[in-house]
């Protein structure tokens, strides 16, 4: 069987254009190299001399450090023409310009995380979010976390170890990904106590249970249910209601809202989504939320309400291990910025596509249609939603482009054409035809989403 080349010898003849770069690593990789070499010698492939490997060390060590795309760690950008705003298997909630300059300019050095500028001595962990999230909402503290459900288990942490958390039969969700609140609960050691029915819970229902000294209810936990809709016969207690009668008996309210939006979601034609104010408003001790779904940011969990809870969530151990980095908390603080600046609907890419108009759409589409060839796409009506777990059953009408197929088959085809190409479009199929939704592209990617349709078109018919 032929052998390889040396390792030694791919190593001399990659050290030149390797540069400065740490001896150890190029090694390893040239070992890499070497072995996967032999493997394909003994598999029948033809032999390639030293020079030959010695360039795909520099290659794969370029792949490394960004000078050339590695696709198994490079995030590969796509175009979103789902008609899912918030779609959980793309990222969620594309940042705002502000937040990702926010976030470069905290990566990039040091910065006051936790120093008073005019004492010099330890100070709150970059409070500036905080700061927005109690001007935002009207709470007199606020605390983020990495995601909503480490600010849940934080939040019913407070019940105690063995401690009992008070929860309706129905708002025992999953919040996703096989997460589910009796989990949660369970995971951060107290105790759940179901209260009422899955479709019919009343404040009566938590009253008995809270008067019962052998269920020790420390807290009430209320559970938004923003990934799916009860209807019929259904009933849920009012929340102010609810509150008083957990305060009169002791008993911390603590409210999970989920998506959390921080403007009127009827502003953009989609039914009343409960917000952080609202919630607070109506005697809840603690609200949490998201900062990737309806807030529109980097991924945190949002925790607001009574200054002596806060101060006790941000001494528990737990809070260290979810404490998110400098770079999320500054695109948090400056994405949060945006709302209080009165900008957020213009400037939050969610806001932004869940505000934008049906004329726009279709103007955009029509131009979409127009770089394609003659009878290859129909600019249609289509119905986006919102995703991410957030207003659940509302749709927004929408504009699209939709593209013939002969069959489902070939509707498929074309999908994974779009899928497969550069860059990646994620569309969906309806009936027998792909379609592309323009609320969930950004303006500035048409010309992109023109021409990746037109490469994907080709090499259909190419099959």
């Amino acid at each position: 069987m032929t052998r390889p080349p040396g390792v030694e010898r791919v190593l001399a003849a990659a050290r030149p254009a390797a540069g400065d770069r740490d001896p150890a690593a190029i090694l390893a990789v040239a070992r890499e190299v070497v072995d996967e070499e032999r493997a394909r010698l003994r598999a029948n492939g033809a032999p390639r001399d030293a020079a030959e490997l010695g360039a795909e060390v520099v290659a794969r060590l370029e792949a490394f450090d960004g000078s050339a795309v590695d696709r198994g760690t490079e995030p590969i950008r796509v175009i979103n023409a789902t008609g899912v705003v918030v779609h959980t298997n793309l990222g969620r909630a594309g940042w705002p310009r502000a937040a990702i300059d926010a976030a470069r300019r905290a990566a990039e050095g040091s910065i006051l995380l936790e120093m008073d500028r005019t004492t010099g001595r330890r100070g709150p962990r970059f409070a500036a979010a905080e700061e927005h999230l109690v001007a935002l909402t009207g709470a007199e503290a606020a605390l983020v976390v990495t995601n909503n459900a480490a600010a849940i288990a934080l939040a019913v942490g407070l019940a105690g170890r063995g401690g009992g958390v008070a929860v309706s039969r129905g708002e025992l969700v999953e919040i996703g990904g096989g997460v589910r609140i009796p989990e949660i609960l369970r995971r951060a050691g107290v105790r759940l106590v179901e209260v009422g029915t899955t479709n019919r819970t009343r404040v009566a229902d938590f009253e008995a249970a809270l008067a019962d000294p052998k269920a020790r209810i420390r807290v009430v936990l209320r559970v938004h249910p923003s990934n799916f809709v009860q209807s019929g016969f259904v009933e849920a207690p009012d929340a102010a209601a609810l509150a008083e009668v957990a305060h009169r008996h002791g008993t911390i309210v603590a409210d999970d809202l989920g998506s959390g939006a921080l403007l009127p979601t009827e502003r953009v034609g989609l039914a009343h989504e409960p917000t952080p104010r609202e919630r607070l408003a109506a005697g809840a001790d603690l609200v949490t939320f998201s900062g990737d779904k309806l807030v529109g940011g980097p991924q945190a969990g949002l925790v607001v309400g009574r200054r002596d809870l806060i101060e006790r969530l941000r001494r528990d151990p737990l809070a260290r291990a979810i404490r998110p980095d400098k770079t999320i908390l500054a695109a948090v603080a400056a994405t949060l910025a945006l709302y209080r600046g009165g900008r957020a609907m213009a400037e939050v890419p969610v806001w932004r596509m869940l505000a934008a108009t049906l004329p726009e759409l279709r103007a955009r589409a029509d131009a979409v249609a127009a770089e394609l060839r003659e009878g290859a796409a129909d600019v249609v009506a289509l119905d986006a939603t919102v995703g991410g777990g957030s207003v659940p059953g509302e749709t927004l009408p929408s504009v699209g482009i939709a593209l013939e197929a002969t069959n489902g088959r070939a509707a498929t085809g074309l999908l994974a054409c779009l899928r497969e190409g550069e860059p990646p479009v994620i569309a969906r199929i309806e009936g027998d035809r792909v379609v592309l939704d323009l609320r969930t592209v950004a303006p500035s990617e048409d010309p992109a989403l023109a021409a990746a349709i037109a490469r994907a078109i080709a090499r259909a018919l190419e099959h």
